[in-house]
């Protein structure tokens, strides 16, 4: 055991190494049908004879911080494993294509080498987060038999669902990724990156954004220019969607609020449920890099990994599902994600209002949507960086958010699942955005958000009302979270989020090319004949717990 890996034991309060004593074999070459050559290195006490086996493929290298996470601090508790650098990346041959339909060929190559080798145990798990993990669920599609086990973290199978979010483009996240992923083998790579972070915010706040990959880069990005194209035929190839409907290994997943594969992720988990399948889920008040959910994700991926691939496995909690309430600042275990929960109804109304009796006559709210100073976004679901909730008061303050309000609440109201939002908008511009963001307003009138979504419009969808109105519907993102009595409910509805998702320029020219930037008239209608309304899943009222 190193002094790292103790570090890094005690951080993460890891159960007890059963070894200190675990030998590295580096840079095992793994041939692939093309002939390339992919690295690996292979982790494993030195008195083991075949322990079970966790295979890790990773873009960011076998070394380091990965190498402990996903190699040694699995050896010194009972497992050989194998971190393996994705095609392109540190030092394996052929060329980085990311979530491309290559990581399923190599995974499966890399299966077929692993079946030779002198110290296969007859089946293996799989574990990581985020890329790590989608290289997991590129595997679990192919459905190997001896694939027993997959423990993945804050990732999912439908990649284009995080990237294209509500029919728009996650800018800033896309753009921080594919600026660390070029820079990452340079010498100091994190501090490079630290000190490009203003950079980089500049570089999103510029226009056409078909350049931003040579600007950041210095070289242009392929799949950066399909991302933005949205081709279905490129799709088609990068992603694995049909991974949890295929997979034969038991899944555990780990998740977080602020994350921003949290939709995704729980569409796998509803995938897996209607496959037949009974996944573990923990979902926990974290964003995407968050070093307060490692701890989380190595604990409970050995623990299952253990129960999965061990002759006398560990036993694992009695209940599959396990979410942490935000508000009662509380873990509620589950027998599944969402639990029963009864739809409420909150109705937009005159002067800001926001109640469950339906309005009564009024005219519409207005306001204007300017692209060249695009509603900003402020916290929510983030990458690598950033506060998931902070004080809206300055975002509301702008012109070009409306807010609707309600009364303080009599007693505690607690929303679990998916909010839904039902708007009667009309536009001038049939290319528009529009967003919509919900929070919780302390007696004191501070402006929390709690969870949101966006949804671009394009001509023809959705279908315009007889009178030209349209009805827009679309969810929120995913919450567990009990708003306390005396606090308010809080509704913005405006048509940004910039640089979080790509400005709509109002042309409808192609998004990597739109240079023309037109504002748009937005109405927001709440009578009886064009209600706008926020739908709750309201669940019933637990005690509070210690």
């Amino acid at each position: 055991m190193t002094l790292m890996s103790k570090f890094f034991a005690r951080a993460m309060d890891l159960p007890p190494a059963q070894t200190r004593d675990v030998v590295v074999q580096r840079d095992l070459r793994v041939p692939m049908p093309d002939g390339a050559i992919l690295l690996a290195d292979r982790y494993v006490a030195r008195s083991a004879d075949k322990p079970p086996l966790v295979l890790a493929r990773s873009p960011y290298g076998r070394r380091g911080a990965w190498g402990m996470m996903a190699g040694r601090l699995f050896a010194e508790r009972g497992f050989q494993a194998v971190v393996q650098s994705c095609r392109g990346t540190f030092g394996s041959g052929g060329a980085f294509d990311p979530f491309g339909a290559v990581e399923q060929d190599d995974a499966v190559a890399t299966v077929e080498w692993m079946r030779t080798q002198p110290w296969y145990p007859g089946s293996f798990g799989t574990f990581g987060p985020s890329y790590l993990g989608i290289a997991a669920w590129a595997l679990a599609a192919s459905a190997l038999p001896d694939h027993a086990a997959m423990a993945v973290q804050v990732t999912a199978s439908d990649v284009r669902a995080m990237i294209r979010a509500g029919g728009s483009f996650a800018l800033e996240t896309m753009l921080r990724w594919i600026d660390q992923v070029a820079g990452q083998e340079r010498a100091a790579a994190m501090i490079r990156q630290r000190l490009r972070e203003r950079r980089l915010g500049e570089l999103a706040g510029q226009l056409p954004i078909g350049q931003l990959d040579r600007l950041a880069t210095g070289a242009v990005r392929p799949y950066w220019q399909h991302w933005l194209a949205d081709d279905g035929d490129y799709w088609d190839l990068h992603t694995f969607t049909k991974g949890p409907g295929k997979v034969t290994a038991a899944v555990s997943m780990i998740g977080g609020w602020y994350d921003i594969f949290l939709p995704a992720q729980l569409r796998d988990y509803a995938a897996l449920r209607a496959a037949g399948h009974e996944p573990r889920l923990t979902i926990g008040p974290w964003r995407h890099a968050d070093n307060n959910a490692a701890g989380t994700w190595l604990k409970e991926g050995l623990q299952f990994l253990h129960a999965r691939l061990c002759s006398e496995g560990a036993e694992l909690p009695a209940s599959p599902v396990r979410i942490f309430v935000t508000g009662a600042d509380e873990w509620r275990e589950l027998t599944s994600w969402p639990p029963e929960s009864a739809p409420e109804s909150w109705y937009l109304q005159p002067a800001g209002g926001l109640e469950t009796a339906e309005p009564g006559e009024c005219p519409p709210d207005e306001y204007a949507y300017d692209p060249a100073d695009p509603t900003p976004n402020l916290a929510g679901p983030v990458g690598l960086n950033g506060i998931a909730r902070v004080d809206n008061r300055m975002l509301e303050a702008r012109p070009d958010v409306l807010t609707y309000t309600s009364r303080a609440l009599a007693r505690d109201l607690e929303v679990i699942g998916v909010p839904r939002l039902d708007l009667s908008v009309s536009s001038d511009r049939e290319h528009t955005d529009f967003f919509a963001r919900l929070c919780e307003v302390s007696p004191a009138g501070v402006s929390v958000n709690i969870c949101d979504g966006l949804l671009r419009l394009v001509p023809g969808q959705p279908t315009a009302e007889a009178d030209g109105t349209l009805r827009v519907r679309f969810e929120l993102w995913p919450v567990a979270h009990r708003f306390a009595a005396g606090s308010r409910l809080r509704l913005q509805v405006s048509s940004g989020a910039h640089p979080r998702y790509a400005r709509n320029t109002g042309t409808g020219e192609p998004l990597a090319t739109a240079r023309t930037l037109v504002t748009a008239h937005q109405r927001v209608f709440h009578d009886p004949a064009h209600r706008s309304v926020l739908v709750l899943p309201v669940t019933q009222l637990r005690a509070r717990t210690a």
